[in-house]
């Protein structure tokens, strides 16, 4: 059991997302005060503060005014910038502030495999606890991909291992975090609009493997720029041979051996077999045998907003790729794409650069549907290569799509940003997709 270093304590919760909550009630559970701090004060966030209250956490916003207090430790919520006054203010009275993954893995017993890149982590932890779960290992999936790590740490039932979806905004705020087995997918631009630079990005990124021992294991993509790793290490990859894991010739492989056509699968590409590969290692290390190994990887079914298939109509097929958040993402989910494309696109600003994207745009869309901030940047990249149209908002971006879609072709929503300028998060933006592709006649 680990020590309970919280116990009496007066701690600063920053930020009141789903992550904040969880760290809230974990903290509580362990005999600190907490008083939770958010920037904003909405309704989402006047129900939770309400509900949190009558546990005896209290909620402060700016416009209600922050109480003067001493605080002892400040636990910082993933989506919550280290640069901003709230968390600078905690930094200048000396108090030290840790993330959300941090408090959690203080507080759990159970050895985790953590699971990082820029793209697929969610389908790739998804994949990890179910074949785990089907090797006899009792885990869950958790941490980024939605359930909170601190929820599962503050439950009360019981896991042999902790399977963890891990981004750079909870690394860049650990000390201690150790995981046993650290799995790092890929590493493309992503986060422009937090990170200074793609170095300073990657630096978040491969803390996951800091506190590792010789007695861990490291699974990695040799394509990308790693630190000195003291775990033991395990290459993936499905484009190079020589890796421990690879793809050929459409099998996934370990060690030279055919394990499993990826044809027998629901996932395709060799983006999705590295998630698979991974899985792989993954459940190798763990002793789970071939044949629950095979059967969990093909009775896997993609998360929602991963190219889910919405509906064929009128001979066009609709597409809702709302996960990809990212420009590898969108490049990613255009090489699947076997039909000419009408391509929605666009949201926040990151900072991406659209140009690189000219040739495989020219190559698989026929129309650009321009969306969010970023629509005069992709109309300017991508404008002489492609017909591209500015949407006013999302409904015109389907009915618009619609129109300019004959039969045979593909309508791909793959935004390649985040969705906060015009959606709560990425899940919102696809389930209005769907709703709206639902209601054409």
């Amino acid at each position: 059991m680990k020590e309970n270093f919280v116990d009496g304590k007066q701690v600063a919760v920053l930020g009141l997302g789903e992550s904040g909550r969880a760290a809230a009630e974990l903290l509580a559970r362990k005999g600190a005060n907490v008083i939770i701090r958010d920037n904003y004060l909405n309704e989402r966030i006047d129900q939770m503060a309400k509900k949190l209250e009558v546990r005896g956490i209290r909620v402060e916003t700016q416009q209600s005014g922050f109480t003067p207090c001493r605080f002892d430790l400040g636990v910082l919520s993933p989506g919550i910038d280290p640069s901003v006054p709230l968390v600078k203010q905690l930094k200048r009275e000396n108090v030290p502030v840790i993330g959300e993954l941090e408090l959690a893995y203080r507080f759990c017993d159970t050895p985790i495999v953590a699971i990082t890149g820029t793209n697929g982590k969610s389908t790739t932890t998804e994949l990890v606890a179910a074949a785990l779960t089907a090797g006899g290992l009792k885990t869950t999936a958790c941490g980024n991909i939605g359930v909170p790590f601190s929820d599962v740490v503050r439950g009360e039932e019981f896991y042999n291992m902790v399977t963890l979806e891990v981004s750079s905004f909870q690394l860049e705020a650990i000390e201690k975090f150790r995981p046993q087995v650290a799995v790092y997918l890929n590493f493309t631009p992503d986060h422009l609009d937090r990170y200074k630079s793609m170095e300073e990005y990657r630096q978040a990124k491969v803390r996951i493997f800091m506190n590792q021992s010789k007695d861990d294991f490291a699974v990695v993509n040799p394509d990308c720029e790693l630190p000195a790793l003291t775990a033991k290490k395990i290459t993936i990859s499905a484009y190079h041979g020589g890796a421990d894991y690879t793809f050929e010739d459409g099998f996934l492989c370990a060690h030279g051996e055919r394990v499993l056509a990826q044809e027998l699968t629901n996932l395709r590409g060799p983006h999705n077999a590295e998630n698979q590969l991974a899985t792989l290692a993954v459940a190798d290390i763990y002793g789970v045998s071939r044949q629950d190994m095979i059967g969990a990887l093909r009775a896997y079914r993609p998360l929602p907003h991963r190219c889910e298939l919405v509906r064929e109509f009128d001979g066009v097929i609709y597409v809702n790729d709302s996960k990809a958040t990212n420009i590898d993402a969108l490049e990613k989910a255009l090489l699947g794409q076997t039909r000419p494309v009408v391509l929605i696109a666009g949201g926040k600003d990151k900072g991406f650069d659209f140009a690189p994207m000219k040739t495989l745009i020219a190559k698989k869309v026929k129309d650009v549907v321009a969306i969010g901030e970023v629509q005069n940047k992709i109309v300017q990249s991508w404008g002489q290569y492609v017909r591209c149209h500015r949407a006013a908002d999302f409904a015109e971006a389907v009915n618009m799509s619609r129109r300019l879609a004959k039969a045979g072709d593909t309508v791909l929503l793959s935004p390649g940003c985040s969705s906060y300028d015009m959606f709560k998060n990425f899940e919102d933006r696809g389930q209005q997709f769907r709703e709206l592709v639902a209601k054409l006649a």
